[in-house]
């Protein structure tokens, strides 16, 4: 009733992702219950003994309580504590493993499910909405959880003393326990996922202007985008305002709740009393203990709440990671390093065809240059050959089998995808390298380095292989930054290198230098570059346009392809 069958499906899914302690929550909830039954305890003993002294007994008949006194306010200090230390160390790790879990999901998954969304969007939902899905188990499950036991303990207590107190207060707790969540809940949840899709616009404003800072103010833009800024957190205040109305309506009935089970208990246990069913200091007990007892369930509005935001962070990394499927297959035998496409159409899921059909083989020693002007698809068809996205029509293999059906493991033993924004990370150069192999030794690394033309730069660093970059090479040249990223393409020990426009940002004699070293390897080399020189000695070239793609050498293609000759005339 509180979440949708949706986002109840996508909830479900990712407190699964979790992989949550079963042994380790069950201690948290034995703790968060012996604290709060503590509490309970520590009413009903007070009760008693207020009542018993009044009677003026022996002061050895109040011993026993007055220490217990002490041991149950003792130890609703010492098991709420030992209850956050445990909920939070599995929520914590809940909330790795969850993460963890999305990018294993993500880097087997084809490109085109985080292709369409901001980054800062994506931040978001690997972030905050990871956050609040474990968040969940501390402040949604567990004091359910609590509530749920601590309530039967009440229950049986009074039950004990006086069946009808028992039956009133049954009936007062599920109103503060049940009803009151249900309005909070229900009257906060448009408000709340209103504030999950204006949180997540913060962040991919707030990434935008960070990023782009510079060019939003030379364009006269910088402005506008610190507007929207303002107006995005305006729109989350009041989203919060909106949801907090309906919290305080739940904190009244949960308050009026209380109320009532003291009032029926008074009024019940008097009328008892006098029928000599229950005495004096059993009324007190009774009248009291209700007042702990709503501890537990005063905590599920917030609880009800958290859940609503949780359904909403859930139906936002569902809507991530897709529809679940099978996993990729794993190849039992090792893969040709052969790699063929056969009447090939690409193109993104759901979109147009943009390059195709085409007919092409690659293997180690393979020379191909993608070529053609911006947009036509070149990158997409480099996408393709390497399984991150399915083709619209035909097939692209890896060892003769479909290539989109294979998991990245298998994939990347045949062929390493270089993109054009490839990640360069803010550790050492040897770490950076061990991102395609986790095993690559200081020798191995060395090796990949010369080969990418970066041994005189690897002398040159204060602490060599140790040495520690800037966040995505930030303190390299942008030609180092290729050569790095290279480099860890020959690390990975792929027979085919596939790289997309490894000379873009770079001066022309850099970029051509750069090429010029990656065809004299004898590794099988798929570049997708719009620069036309420095190509005359490639195998195959490959010329997207509109009219569809027009393969052949160098000379061919000068010869007989009036497009590509008028393109190579315009760039010298």
């Amino acid at each position: 009733m509180i979440l949708g069958l949706k986002e109840r499906s996508a909830l479900k899914r990712c407190l699964a992702m979790l992989e949550i302690d079963r042994g380790k929550f069950l201690l948290s909830v034995l703790f968060g219950s012996m604290g709060l039954g503590s509490a309970i305890a520590l009413s009903a003993v007070s009760a008693w003994l207020i009542a018993r002294a009044s009677q003026m007994p022996p002061v050895l008949d109040l011993s026993v309580a007055a220490t217990s006194v002490r041991m149950f306010g003792i130890g609703k200090a010492l098991f709420r504590y030992l209850e956050r230390l445990a909920s939070h160390r599995v929520a914590l790790a809940g909330m790795g493993n969850l993460r963890t879990n999305i990018y294993k999901s993500l880097a087997g998954s084809s490109s085109s499910r985080v292709a369409t969304i901001r980054r800062g969007d994506l931040l978001a939902r690997t972030g905050a909405d990871v956050d609040t899905i474990g968040d969940t188990v501390v402040k949604a499950i567990l004091p359910a959880c609590i509530a749920l036991l601590t309530s039967f303990v009440s229950v049986g207590i009074v039950w004990w003393l006086s069946p009808p107190i028992a039956i009133a207060l049954i009936i007062c707790l599920l109103l503060s326990g049940v009803v009151g969540p249900t309005v909070a809940a229900l009257g906060a949840r448009r408000a709340e996922a209103d504030r999950v899709n204006d949180e997540a616009e913060i962040s991919s404003l707030s990434l935008a202007v960070l990023e782009g800072s510079a060019e939003l103010r030379v364009s006269g833009r910088l402005e506008a985008m610190e507007n929207a800024l303002e107006e995005t957190e305006a729109r989350i205040r009041s989203h919060r305002d909106r949801s907090a109305k309906p919290l305080a309506w739940a904190a009244v009935i949960d308050t009026l709740a209380l109320g009532l089970s003291v009032l029926a208990a008074i009024v019940i246990g008097v009328g008892q009393m006098e029928a000599g069913i229950i005495n004096g200091i059993e009324l007190a007990v009774c009248v009291l203990v209700p007042l702990a007892a709503f501890e537990g369930t005063a905590a599920l509005g917030p609880a009800a709440l958290e859940l609503v935001q949780s359904g909403q962070a859930a139906m936002r990394i569902s809507d991530l990671l897709g529809e679940e499927e099978a996993d990729p297959k794993r190849s039992d035998k090792a893969l040709s390093p052969v790699i063929e496409a056969k009447d090939l159409v690409v193109g993104w899921p759901g979109g147009p065809d943009v390059a195709g059909p085409l007919n092409l083989r690659i293997e180690k020693g393979s020379k191909i240059a993608v070529v053609g002007p911006s947009g036509i698809g070149k990158s997409t068809l480099l996408s393709t050959l390497a399984g991150l996205i399915p083709p619209h029509a035909g097939s692209a293999t890896v060892g003769g089998t479909e290539a989109a059906t294979l998991d990245r493991e298998s994939v990347s033993e045949v062929m390493i995808l270089i993109a054009e924004d490839a990640h360069i990370f803010h550790t050492t150069v040897l770490e950076n390298l061990r991102v395609v192999r986790r095993d690559l030794t200081e020798d191995d690394a060395r090796t990949a380095l010369h080969r990418a033309g970066l041994g005189d730069w690897l002398e040159r660093l204060p602490d060599g292989l140790n040495t520690l970059l800037g966040g995505n090479a930030t303190t390299v040249s942008g030609g180092e930054r290729r050569r790095l990223l290279i480099a860890r393409a020959h690390a990975s020990h792929a027979p085919i290198i596939a790289l997309d426009e490894p000379g873009e940002h770079l001066e022309p004699e850099t970029a051509d230098r750069l090429l010029g070293d990656l065809f004299q390897s004898d590794l099988g080399i798929v570049v997708v570059t719009h620069r036309l020189t420095g190509l005359e000695n490639v195998d195959t070239i490959l010329y997207l346009g509109d009219n569809g793609v027009e393969i052949g050498t160098y000379g061919d293609l000068m010869e007989h392809s009036p497009k590509f000759r008028w393109a190579v005339q315009e760039t010298q």
